[in-house]
């Protein structure tokens, strides 16, 4: 049976619905050697800053149940540096090309933004609106609806490229901060970012010495009903595509995403334990629809609703 694949994210085609989750596959050339990048429906860069960043204090990762913890910090070399090192590789791959993108201030996003555009070789950027925002006492842009829409709506003035909003799950009320995201200019959400959590070393009674920050973002599978529900509940306010994530293993943990109401779908954590996970959710998508007679993708996208 004959399957078609190919979905629009913000205007771009893709040939399948599968990308990356930031953080997680490098800037591609990382996972070369085990994946065929061009079957990929679209490539997601780790997070680019507009100077280099040193990340937080060692260790950054921490294996918990159904999942991990990790403290990494964004740790990346700048934008100059992605350009000069990262781009040229990307720019031989059949495959659109999201950077995400990450700052201290709204000043540092606009920068990238504008670095990237001028640049080319970029389809689509994704704003990690997760980061601390040091103007307003640390709290992150994307846990407040006032400052999401400031962040979005500045990046939107210095480019014409799709802006992905990537919201986080450590709010009150996703869906206002989901209204603010495409009331301000973004083309399409990607969701959910990790879950804040930690460990605790019963015996020395004290934070466990896994994580140099203490805390960390917890994702895998334990956190993909939360982002399930995310994706479920967005879908149903917003107009604008959804990138759901969180703890996508498999073809059918994919589907039950798009189901939710997910145009497409990115894997993250699963690619640490199966370089191939991509293209083996990829081939899990296929086999359900051969499975139940399905010949579009798109007749999956919002099916629970």
């Amino acid at each position: 049976m004959v399957v078609k694949l190919s979905v629009k994210v913000a205007g771009v085609t893709w040939k399948n619905p599968i990308t990356v989750a930031s953080g997680t596959f490098g800037s591609g050339k990382e996972y070369a050697d085990f994946v065929d990048l061009n079957r990929l429906g679209a490539i997601t860069t780790k997070g680019v800053s507009p100077t280099p960043w040193a990340g937080n204090p060692v260790p950054r990762v921490a294996e918990t149940y159904g999942g991990m913890l990790n403290s990494i910090g964004l740790q990346n070399p700048g934008v100059e540096a992605f350009v000069a090192d990262d781009l040229p590789f990307l720019r031989q791959i059949d495959t659109p090309v999201i950077v995400n993108v990450c700052g201290h201030r709204i000043e540092e996003y606009c920068q990238v933004a504008e670095r990237l555009t001028e640049e080319g070789g970029v389809d689509m950027l994704e704003l990690n609106i997760s980061c601390p925002n040091v103007t307003e006492g640390g709290m992150a842009f994307g846990t407040n609806w006032k400052m999401t829409e400031k962040v979005i709506s500045a990046v939107r003035k210095v480019t014409k490229l799709p802006i992905i909003a990537k919201l986080s799950p450590n709010v009150t009320d996703i869906d206002v901060i989901a209204k603010a995201a495409e009331g301000a200019g973004a083309d399409a959400l990607s969701m959910i970012n990790t879950l804040i959590g930690m460990k605790i070393d019963i015996h020395a009674r004290r934070p466990a010495p896994l994580l140099g920050n203490k805390i960390g973002g917890l994702s895998g599978p334990a956190i993909r009903p939360v982002a399930v529900r995310c994706v479920y509940q967005v879908a149903a306010c917003v107009k604008v595509p959804i990138i759901g994530m969180g703890g996508i293993q498999t073809g059918e943990d994919a589907v039950e995403f798009m189901m939710a109401g997910a145009s497409a779908v990115a894997v993250g954590t699963a690619n640490f334990a199966n370089p191939r996970a991509t293209l083996d959710v990829l081939d899990g998508i296929k086999q359900y629809m051969a499975n139940n007679g399905i010949d579009d993708v798109a007749k999956i996208i919002r099916a629970a609703h």
